[in-house]
């Protein structure tokens, strides 16, 4: 079972290249510039060293992967602006390059791939039964898993798309973390108050429906959708190969969410991108203890924040790689 290669993965993580990482940070310590004066930047880089096992770090071959997914919970409760619909036809956009994501793909230099693992399918209603089966949450880690193996890229995006997954990623988080479930809800896609009152009727059925489970995987299956566990695999799966990943806003981190629940070292080859306006996110990035990169009140989801900050990342590798140290600059 695909499940258990999860939970084998995350007790056997590698590390990233102390070698490499402690290179850069000793250059970042003696460029051309006041000592910190770009110091987060200079993280990014060290960041960057590590992973990539080199002490010339740079974002030559960005990709995005965005696994989109229906959601049962949508269909039954109107829990958002936009009919389920909305999720093919945004796939469709994605695959002719005509998205939001796209357009920053192009300015990054990224390319895109959008991976299918529900569009049409949508999972059971939350509130009421297990999303997925177990053969179905196989077939979602399977599909995350071999989409990662698949790239060539030095930095990975990862998005998603699914009309009602802020309200899934609302109910995986509350029933990891506790406390009021409709602390965790947001207005996803700009839904009125009626429809922001069902959301979080939604989520504490959902997460009342579970309260015995403590897992976080088997939260996952119970609550999460499929491009939600695909992502889970995706990242653990970056991991296995040394991929650094950016990681986009607060249903992307739900699933980050999970695998830090399991292993508090799960997410070091990980760069949070932004905080995004969904009310839970910052709570969550707290939680996890993780800068992010950029606050710009997004809410868009599809790995849009993640894309926004590929230029900054290639350019704090930039800044250490490709300016002198004092030491070249004025000489021994």
């Amino acid at each position: 079972m695909t499940a258990m290669w999860l939970r084998k993965s995350l007790q056997n993580l590698p590390a990233d290249n102390e070698t490499t990482r402690g290179e850069v940070q000793e250059r970042a310590n003696n460029i051309l510039r006041p000592a910190g004066a770009l110091q987060k930047l200079d993280d990014i880089a060290i960041w960057m060293a590590g992973w990539q096992a080199t002490n010339q770090p740079k974002v030559s071959r960005p990709a995005a992967l965005v696994f989109a997914a229906d959601h049962g919970v949508a269909a039954s409760s109107s829990i958002s602006a936009y009919p389920s619909e909305v999720t093919a036809a945004m796939l469709k956009a994605y695959q002719s390059g005509k998205s939001t994501l796209s357009a920053f793909a192009k300015i990054a230099g990224a390319t895109v791939r959008a991976v299918d693992v529900g569009v049409g399918m949508p999972t059971q209603d939350i509130q009421v039964e297990a999303a997925m089966s177990e053969q179905r949450f196989d077939e979602a880690l399977i599909a995350g898993r071999n989409a990662v193996e698949q790239l060539d890229a030095d930095l990975l995006v990862i998005g998603e798309m699914g009309i009602g997954n802020t309200t899934v990623a609302a109910a995986i988080t509350a029933a990891l973390l506790g406390g009021e479930p409709s602390s965790w809800v947001g207005r996803g896609t700009g839904v009125d108050q009626q429809g922001y009152e069902r959301k979080c009727l939604a989520v504490d059925r959902a997460v009342t429906r579970i309260k015995a489970i403590e897992d976080p995987i088997e939260i996952l299956r119970q609550l999460g959708g499929a491009e939600i566990a695909a992502m889970t695999a995706a990242i653990v799966a970056a991991r296995i190969l040394r991929l650094p990943i950016v990681i986009d806003g607060f249903v992307v981190t739900s699933a980050a969410l999970v695998l830090h629940q399991v292993s508090k070292d799960a997410l070091n080859h990980c760069v949070f991108s932004h905080c995004s306006a969904e009310s839970g996110h910052r709570k969550v990035l707290g939680h996890l203890n993780k800068p992010y990169l950029l606050d710009l009140d997004m809410r868009l989801g599809e790995g849009s924040g993640a894309m926004a900050a590929v230029p900054l990342i290639a350019m704090a590798c930039a800044g250490v790689t490709e300016v002198p140290t004092f030491q070249e600059w004025f000489g021994s």
